[in-house]
């Protein structure tokens, strides 16, 4: 068994590297990925991005990268193949997939800005603003599950549920969307090669999920301090990888186990109650708004919930209708946090230091469903600039000009704009959180 596990996870990463060496680069994006981007006029879409450099498929030559991981990552009934990696990496880039040939995958994933697209909330077909934060691909192999609330499991799902969601993509169904491009005799050409068949919807997911499991972005230099490079990482990101795992209490949810440092992927694959945005609404009638109007096991309904309406703040109860779900959201992993805010399901943080000082004051304490381990941290401000640190030491090498431009817009607004911190309320004790009310 353990010489069939080494052969399979060898040939993986064979094919990612073959994959890497047989695509292209096209002609680099003009966004230059850093702050948030410019304003829409109402009902314009933003600018389709452009492929290049940074949407390569990346190679498994990266330190910190995972093999035995990612190999079991790959699905046995859809194994990399260079063909469908290339197929997959156009139709990301594919507008016409969208229902007016405005919008592709890559308008919310852009990959100048490490895949997401740096607006607080996604903007979609008609200008249409979703709900949610577009959470980057980078990565997302490595996902139990997919999304916000974690609605589907495979990179295939997730691939489709855009394309067809009103405020996304906007095209009638995949059939549709498939039928836009049957007359490109490159792409045909392309369907074949890959899975020696005509175009059809299936085979279109497998391409786009194929792709986006060559985006496993590694080596950053907190990858070459855990190698043994004490030098890669500055002594301030050092005690903030020590703060990580002990006061701080970031590993509760940002490693698979409380008790081991996880240097992979940064999350428990759970879903967890924070107190991000829900204090706006009244939850409870969007509750039971949702257990009337979603019927369960119907995933397109809960999709359009998720990103067109309010009971988007219901986050993992949209899925399960549990009670202990209200308002959860998915664990994101931390890799290449620096390059992909603004932060949170709703992304209504801008830098982070706001991300630092909503858990050291243990923010949400009126929320009833609020997780258990939020609570006042009482991190100072040189420990907050510590975990800050640590938090940059998890940006990949591509993203490193990039993130160095951030890291210096974050630290200026840092100066002059604190809204998160709340001093005495770190400092203070747990306050008594209320009980939920008549559900």
């Amino acid at each position: 068994m353990g010489d069939q596990m080494r052969v399979t996870s060898l040939a993986v990463l064979s094919l990612l590297a073959c994959a890497c060496m047989m695509l292209a680069a096209p002609a680099a994006s003009e966004d230059a990925g850093v702050g948030p981007p410019l304003a829409l006029p109402p009902g314009e879409a933003p600018a389709l991005p452009k492929a290049g450099p940074l949407a390569a498929p990346l190679s498994q030559d990266q330190v910190g990268f995972p093999a035995a991981l990612t190999a079991s990552a790959i699905p046995p009934n859809s194994p990399l193949k260079p063909a469908a990696v290339a197929l997959g990496e156009r139709l990301f880039f594919e507008s016409r997939l969208s229902g007016d040939g405005s919008v592709a995958c890559a308008t919310c994933h852009d990959p100048a800005r490490a895949f997401t697209d740096g607006r607080p909330l996604s903007i979609g077909i008609h200008g249409c603003v979703g709900q949610r934060n577009a959470p980057t691909v980078l990565n997302a192999l490595y996902n139990k599950t997919q999304f916000w609330d974690g609605r589907v499991t495979t990179l295939e799902e997730q691939a489709a549920l855009p394309i067809t969601n009103p405020c996304e993509m906007g095209s009638i169904d995949l059939t549709s969307a498939v039928a836009k491009i049957t007359g490109d005799q490159r792409y045909q050409a392309q369907f074949m090669e890959a899975f020696g068949k005509e175009m059809n919807d299936k085979d279109m997911l497998r391409a786009i999920a194929s792709y986006e499991r060559t985006l496993a972005s590694f080596d950053s230099p907190f990858d070459h301090f855990i190698a043994g490079d004490e030098r890669a990482i500055s002594d301030s990101a050092k005690r903030g990888w020590a703060l990580f795992n002990t006061k701080a209490r970031c590993h509760l949810c940002h490693a698979l186990t409380d008790d081991k440092p996880d240097v992979t992927a940064f999350t428990d694959n759970d879903f967890h109650n924070i107190g991000i945005g829900i204090l706006r609404h009244n939850v409870v009638p969007l509750a039971q708004q949702a257990e009337r109007e979603l019927t369960q096991g119907q995933l397109k309904e809960v999709d359009t919930a998720a990103i067109a309406s309010d009971l988007s703040v219901l986050g993992r109860f949209l899925v399960t209708k549990k009670e202990a779900d209200i308002a959860s959201f998915k664990t994101p992993d931390l890799r290449n946090i620096l390059v992909t805010g603004p932060y949170f399901h709703d992304g209504g943080m801008d830098t982070l230091w706001d991300v630092v000082d909503h858990y050291n004051k243990g923010d949400g304490i009126s929320d009833p469903w609020l997780d258990q381990d939020m609570q006042p941290l009482a991190m100072t401000e040189p420990e907050i600039d510590d975990m800050v640190a640590f938090l940059v030491s998890l940006t990949s090498s591509q993203y490193k000009k990039r993130g160095d431009e951030e890291y210096a817009r974050q630290l200026a607004l840092s100066k002059v704009s604190r809204p998160q911190r709340d001093t005495a309320r770190a400092f203070g004790p747990k306050p008594v959180q209320p009980k939920p009310p008549p559900f």
